[in-house]
């Protein structure tokens, strides 16, 4: 999903322009300056703060009738409609910037575990590299769990380019078969770790290791050392500042404070709009997201 603060400046520009210049103003000069300010939303800078507050201040107050509608204008039912979905995109993009930034944090922690594994050594006992790569796996499946509503379709972070490249990258890094090529192997599935097709989840096949870790140690331990760094550095680019997850967070950010900063003004002009009255997924990460970050 493209996000930014513009593309939500644009909407309400466009509405304007398609919409309030057929104002049934009491003079021509009301429609004229309704004209001028959809051209200046248009061209605004979004970033400009207070920007948007300034010009519906210009027009001056509005009576917002008891059912929440401007009355004033040509459409109030239009108008109010699109403050009801500016409400929906409110809580929808405070919902998915909390469950995006658990995401990060999670990646963080998954990074931390591929790197724990990596310290084993031919010295390691056998009890011990099974023990790690276990737990290894464990993590890996927790963290597909936890987000696993979240990517399907219709779900929170569904069509999220930095959750699907997330799952994406974390899955084809533990799949990589050239981790251990110099030994002779391919990637952790010869170690007995697989990752089912329809689950997505990471399986140990604990005789295949015991079998291995038997007739090919130190290529059990070069595998799993490669794996390590390989993995830690998927991780580590998902988050890093400037990639996806970065971006999008930050775009969600935007276009939060956008609708924070303008949607007093935005009521004026165009009424209250339907209270949002999320359910499910979107109520549980909102909460969270006013847990933590609401000021």
């Amino acid at each position: 999903m493209t996000l930014t603060t513009s593309s939500i400046a644009l909407d309400i520009a466009t509405f304007k322009s398609q919409a309030l210049n057929t104002l049934q103003a009491p003079n021509a000069t009301d429609n004229s300056f309704m004209s001028v300010m959809a051209s200046q939303l248009q061209a605004m800078d979004v970033t400009a703060a207070g920007s948007l507050s300034a010009l519906a201040s210009t027009v001056g107050t509005k009576e917002i009738s008891s059912v929440g509608r401007n009355m004033a204008l040509f459409d109030p039912e239009s108008a109010y409609r699109m403050m009801t979905d500016i409400n929906k995109r409110d809580v929808y993009y405070k919902a998915q910037f909390s469950e995006l930034s658990q995401m990060g944090s999670r990646l963080v922690e998954l990074k931390n575990t591929g790197l724990d594994i990596g310290r084993m050594t031919l010295s390691t006992s056998d009890d011990s590299i099974k023990s790690d790569l276990q737990h290894f796996v464990t993590e890996y499946n927790s963290w597909v769990l936890r987000f696993d509503l979240d990517l399907r379709r219709g779900g929170l972070l569904a069509g999220t380019q930095a959750a699907q490249v997330s799952q994406y990258e974390l899955e084809q890094s533990v799949k990589n078969m050239l981790n251990g090529a110099k030994d002779g192997l391919h990637g952790l599935s010869d170690l007995g770790i697989i990752i089912d097709s329809n689950t997505k989840l990471a399986s140990l096949d604990s005789a295949k290791l015991d079998s291995m870790l038997v007739n090919n140690k130190q290529g059990v331990v070069d595998t799993v050392q490669e794996f390590s760094a390989n993995f830690a550095k998927s991780a580590g680019l998902l988050n890093s500042e400037g990639n996806f997850m970065s971006r999008q967070l930050d775009n969600l950010k935007g276009a939060i404070q956008y609708i924070t900063d303008n949607k007093s003004a935005l009521q004026v002009e165009f009424g209250t709009g339907d209270i949002a009255q999320p359910t499910g997924q979107i109520a549980q990460a909102l909460a969270a997201y006013n847990l933590s970050y609401a000021t």
